[in-house]
């Protein structure tokens, strides 16, 4: 979304597929499925600081590739946001390409204010001996090394990992090529128990667009993302809260920036014949 946390969230949210990396196991990548899905957002809560009366608009994140081709991640991300004097409409457009088998990850963020352009983020990372090393080519061309961190599908990948086997809290650097595309995240993910939703279930006001993932069991996931400079009590940069299918579909989102909350609801759900390597 529209940085800070708008990028990170839903780069690391969108991006649930992946190959055997990182710790995550074979299986985990197997059942990952493609798919388009379509989410309505609205504005759950905001602070007088934010500076927000009304907040509302659509998500589309669409998912393709297998393990042998590599996986495309496409997304948009438009809102209008009514801040009491005017009303902003604000669009992000990100393509990533992700070769985890190798290593390499390729990333695009486009954002635009009122249809105008204002700020283009392109670049490759790929795993290095020592760490991560970013390959920035705009807005300007430079080169950064980074520590070691994971891919988004990497980090999905294990987070369904460590959800299997019982893990309910760990913590994870990630590189996702959000905000400038220069730096990682420290994440900390709470994993509840794997549950099936509940007849009549208040909180699943989406599970009619579900379709038959509806009936499946999910973990319900919390990750929180804190700057990787960032020592002692910190307080996280945004937070992140959704219903977690093991074949990385999710429902439910809600994204904590602090001074605004968001929530996002599944409008549709469409799913794609999977590839297979030959």
């Amino acid at each position: 979304m529209f940085r800070s946390g708008f990028a990170s969230v839903i780069l690391a949210w969108a991006c649930f597929s992946g190959v055997t990396v990182g710790g995550a196991s074979a299986a985990s990548a197997n059942i990952l499925v493609p798919h388009r899905a379509v989410y309505d957002l609205e504005l759950k809560d905001s602070s007088e600081r934010s500076g927000i009366s009304g907040m509302y608009g659509r998500m589309v994140y669409e998912f393709n590739g297998s393990a042998c081709e590599g996986y495309t991640v496409s997304f948009r991300f438009v809102t209008k946001v009514d801040t009491g004097d005017e009303v902003k409409l604000t669009d992000q457009q990100t393509t990533t390409y992700e070769d985890l088998k190798n290593g390499n990850f390729r990333f695009l963020t486009r954002s635009f204010t009122d249809e105008k352009l204002d700020k283009e983020v392109r670049g490759t990372a790929h795993e290095a001996k020592k760490g991560l090393t970013v390959d920035l080519t705009s807005p300007d061309k430079r080169k950064v090394d980074l520590a070691q961190g994971l891919f988004p599908t990497e980090h999905m990948l294990e987070v369904i990992d460590r959800a299997k086997r019982g893990e309910k809290l760990f913590e994870t650097r990630i590189f996702d090529g959000s905000d400038s595309g220069d730096k990682t995240l420290i994440t900390t993910t709470m994993v509840g128990k794997f549950q099936k939703p509940a007849k009549g279930d208040a909180d699943s006001g989406d599970v009619g667009k579900a379709g038959a993932m509806a009936a499946k069991p999910y973990w319900p996931v919390t990750i929180s993302y804190f700057n990787d400079n960032t020592s002692g009590d910190a307080v996280p940069i945004y937070r992140m809260e959704f219903k977690l299918y093991e074949n990385g579909i999710t429902r439910d989102l809600t994204m904590d920036y602090g001074d605004f909350v968001l929530t996002g609801k599944l409008a549709d759900l469409e799913m794609f014949k999977e590839g297979e390597c030959k």
